[in-house]
């Protein structure tokens, strides 16, 4: 199989149509551009839960797995309560390379107002870079199911900040003396940074109190990945203004340099949000200090439309992210 994310086909045929369930406590399970499943209990809140598997240099997969995490429990409409950590370790690995993955994912549990309460550590075979899966937990009123089954057609699409930020911050900090044989320090310190962008808890909770219809978090295929994965859920079409998609220019050169689509990069820190009045829900955003903007509809129908000045292409099933592309990411 290809790297990186399974296809949609693949997912459908060997992953959910073997799974059954039998709960009545499961309101949401596994499917398709479903990144959080919703247990109740029987009280008046629900619980979201979230797993994403990282693999990354050590001294960066924390923040970009805990992220990753409770960005999907956002999207869904919950607040982020805590995390569970399983991590895998190379035979290499040093004690004190362990003690700054747990600061770190402290860290970024810190600023999102979530805990670490529990996980599994266990030094691995074999493996030649650490991985990290993290659980996100969250809890959302069950009078406010905000999730995907709220988009519709006729809705506004709004995005917030910048796509490939996540692909850009790894590029850059990876890749730093290739990328030093073309562009300035300064360009590439900018794009390493980006990790102060990583979290959609921010936007997400404004965007609850102001009009949002359904919520998708931007990560692995990129923004054309998420807004497939968003339609198909749904069940409508797209019609997308490519050039009003914000992508930083630091994510442009570094995309130059690799020869690759910014459009399918690595995304986290980035939000779909639809609503019925999308310029309302970007000024909310914008009153925040969060860039947002409205790239286009959703439909009546099945066409997933990407228009380019005057030209009109059809978007594709998610591909591999093009973070794949590059040798040192591998």
């Amino acid at each position: 199989m290809r790297k990186g994310k399974i296809s949609e086909n693949v997912l459908r045929r060997s992953v959910l149509k073997k799974i059954r369930i039998h709960r009545n406590e499961v309101k949401n399970g596994a499917d398709v551009g479903t990144d959080c499943a919703v247990l109740s209990f029987g009280a008046d809140c629900d619980v979201m839960l979230s797993t994403t598997p990282v693999s990354a240099p050590l001294k960066d997969i924390s923040d970009y797995a805990v992220h990753m995490a409770l960005n999907s429990v956002a999207a869904a409409g919950a607040e982020p309560v805590g995390v569970m950590l399983s991590i895998l370790l190379p035979e290499e690995t040093e004690e004190s390379g362990l003690q700054y993955m747990m600061e770190r994912a402290q860290a970024v549990c810190d600023i999102c107002g979530a805990d670490i309460i529990g996980g599994h550590t266990e030094v691995v075979p074999g493996i030649t870079a650490p991985v990290m899966n993290v659980t996100g937990i969250g809890k959302r009123s069950t009078t406010q199911e905000y999730s995907l089954q709220g988009v519709g057609p006729d809705q506004d699409i709004i995005v917030s900040k910048w796509i490939g930020l996540e692909g850009t911050v790894r590029l850059a900090r990876s890749c730093e003396e290739k990328l030093r044989a073309r562009y300035p320090a300064r360009m590439i310190g900018e794009a390493a940074a980006f990790d102060r962008y990583l979290s959609v808890i921010p936007e997400a909770a404004i965007a609850l109190k102001s009009g949002v219809c359904g919520m998708h978090d931007v990560s692995r295929g990129g923004i054309f990945g998420a807004l497939w994965e968003m339609a198909q859920k749904a069940g409508v079409g797209l019609a997308v203004d490519l050039r009003k998609i914000p992508v930083r220019q630091e994510t442009v050169e570094i995309c130059e340099f690799f020869e690759l689509n910014p459009y399918e990069l690595l995304s986290g820190g980035c939000l779909i949000m639809t609503a019925d009045n999308g310029e309302a829900l970007a000024a909310a955003l914008a009153a925040a200090d969060i860039p947002a903007a409205v790239i286009g509809r959703t439909t009546d129908g099945n066409d997933r439309v990407i228009l380019n000045e005057g030209e009109k292409r059809f978007l594709d099933k998610p591909k591999t992210d093009q973070i794949y592309n590059v040798s040192a990411e591998r």
